[in-house]
């Protein structure tokens, strides 16, 4: 008869055992989200209250923004960024037009004046990056040096992190140097405002000058902090916000450009933008972007922009025009999805001799 150890299946993790089944894998699942009995429940944390002042001004809404995306490692290809894409996608969301994103190194003087010019010139600015316990996490420091500030350890900072983190093994056994980096993570300029946007996070959001907000780089950080910060900023109203509609067509792109360079000009007045993004071997997305426009209340309309407008209705015409239709998001990802798999370096140069252009 087996021994018992043989009739039940191993969950310890070996390199050269088979790959577990979903059974297995459901188990270890199960395993991992029940609480520990002997471990202390993660401490939650109060949340910062909605700011009353707004640095814009009484009734103002954020408009523009741009994104300062700080670490070597993202310069030397070490970390894929992609902070700066969620941030773009977070921003159209909600209305506002991303103007600029930059990268840049672990160096002082860079972030000294990349910060100072995004602050002078855009509504909202999010660095990430830098703010962690090493010697190359200079971020804090730049930032007060660049508007005049020295900097403090921040108490309830402090508080939050050491509640946070004493639950750790090593914690007791920290050298005086190691508390000493660990600190530096709640060395802010002294002048700053600190919000705290999450229950289950002691890392804040700081924010300077009442326009450039400090983000953490760890993306599942600076996802779940920057979403925990929008109810706090003064956003655009929802009806002012754009929607994106687009239009596939496999008409080569050479083809339609006469009638979207006629069509730019006449939607321009209504702020609408027409793009048109080639995927080689398939066709073209026509992007439309903007938002309607209702009827004015003129008797009569007098100028370009009074007359209403309707982006599903331009969007109905784009399609009569290039022979396309509308398609969804999940339709343009699966398209997209199937260029990277099916375009050889023969396929794109066969795609270029016929007048397609990709996107560079």
């Amino acid at each position: 008869m087996p021994s018992p150890s043989r009739l039940v299946p191993s969950l310890r993790y070996s390199a050269s055992a088979a790959p577990a089944t979903r059974g297995t894998r459901l188990a270890l699942r199960r395993m991992s989200e029940m609480p520990d009995p002997a471990k202390p429940p993660s401490p939650r944390f109060s949340v910062s209250p909605v700011p009353t002042h707004n640095v814009l001004g009484p009734g103002q809404h954020i408009r523009t923004a741009a994104a300062l995306i700080i670490g070597d490692e993202i310069l030397n290809g070490k970390t894929h960024d992609t902070n700066s894409h969620f941030f773009a996608k977070w921003t159209f969301a909600h209305g506002i037009q991303l103007k600029r994103i930059e990268v840049i190194s672990d160096e002082e003087d860079e972030i000294i004046e990349a910060s100072r010019r995004m602050v002078k010139d855009y509504d909202f600015v999010v660095t990430t990056g830098g703010v962690g316990s090493t010697h190359d996490d200079i971020t804090y420091g730049s930032l007060a040096k660049a508007f005049s500030q020295s900097l403090v350890h921040h108490p309830e900072t402090l508080s939050r992190m050491t509640q946070m983190i004493k639950q750790r093994h090593w914690f007791s056994t920290q050298t005086p140097q190691q508390r000493a980096a660990t600190e530096r993570m709640a060395l802010f300029p002294d002048s700053a405002e600190v919000l705290f946007v999450a229950e289950d996070i002691w890392v804040p959001v700081v924010r300077l000058e009442g326009k450039l907000c400090i983000f953490p780089g760890i993306p599942s950080l600076f996802q779940k902090m920057l979403t925990a910060l929008t109810p706090l900023l003064p956003l655009p109203p929802v009806s002012e916000r754009p929607q994106r509609i687009q239009v596939f067509t496999e008409r080569p792109e050479s083809m339609i450009a006469p009638y979207l360079t006629k069509l730019q000009s006449r939607l321009k007045p209504h702020g609408i933008q027409v793009g048109s993004y080639p995927v080689l071997g398939q066709g073209v997305f026509v992007s439309l972007i903007g938002r309607d426009r209702p009827m004015t209340t003129a008797a009569t309309p007098t100028t370009a922009t009074d007359v209403p407008v309707r982006l599903a209705d331009i969007a109905h015409e784009v399609g009569v025009e290039i022979e396309g239709h509308v398609v969804s998001e999940e339709e343009v990802l699966r398209r997209k999805g199937r260029c990277k798999t099916l375009q050889s370096p023969g396929e794109v140069a066969a795609s270029l001799a016929v007048g397609e252009k990709p996107k560079l």
